[in-house]
């Protein structure tokens, strides 16, 4: 493989750990509809394919479509107004992507998670390392689509070729390949590695000090 210069970072369970605050805005917003809450084991099966698939899975076996929406609608309010609680980088994700900085990669994020949320959470917690954030948008298709990694890769400058993609899920995967990218499976995030493995990561990383090792020696 060419040198690399450029990483694609999925967010939720690859840079951020936000399973807490997600479970807490699923829970709030089913509680309000009298709806019985959600572990967080449960909630961590149902995230990696969007919100809009999120809710459909947290609601009760048999809840009509127009109550899903009117959850999903609250959901996705007072998830923007709490996108920063129980949320954290992973121990030694800000020293990671300094090390990668430092070695001239580019960085970029492509998320299922809203918009308004990975510009948020990239702001706050990435601004010193990434340089593009998308997430999603009516503009582009969600993971696995390839959509918004092309669109990243030319916004970086970089070819696909001197590009990887990261992430802990199989539509991290999925999304690798439908855009040519190799991809990088870490295993402290969301899915469990065999998950990762079934899916076709062509590598599975155990921190994030072994992923900056890994991509600084590629």
């Amino acid at each position: 493989m060419k040198h690399i210069r450029a990483a694609i970072f999925d967010l939720d369970g690859t840079l951020l750990n936000t399973l807490d605050n997600i479970t807490a805005a699923v829970n709030h917003t089913l509680t309000v509809y009298g709806m019985p809450p959600r572990t967080p084991a449960e909630v961590r099966a149902f995230v990696g394919n969007g919100v809009v698939n999120l809710i459909s899975r947290a609601v009760p076996e048999g809840t009509d479509d127009a109550t899903t929406a009117r959850v999903l609608r609250d959901f996705r309010g007072y998830y923007a107004e709490h996108t920063l609680d129980l949320t954290a980088p992973y121990d030694g994700i800000l020293h990671a992507l300094a090390r990668l900085k430092a070695a001239g990669i580019r960085m970029a994020v492509v998320s299922n998670k809203p918009q308004v949320s990975v510009q948020a959470l990239c702001r706050h917690f990435f601004a010193d390392f990434i340089d593009v954030a998308y997430g999603d948008s009516p503009d582009r298709p969600r993971k696995p689509a390839p959509d918004g990694t092309f669109s990243a890769l030319e916004r970086l400058g970089v070819p696909v070729a001197q590009a990887v993609f990261i992430g802990d899920g199989d539509a991290d995967v999925e999304t690798a390949n439908n855009a040519g990218l190799r991809c990088i499976g870490v295993t402290w995030g969301f899915r469990d590695p065999d998950e990762l493995r079934a899916a076709g990561a062509a590598v599975l990383l155990d921190s994030p000090t072994e992923m900056a090792d890994y991509l600084l020696n590629l």
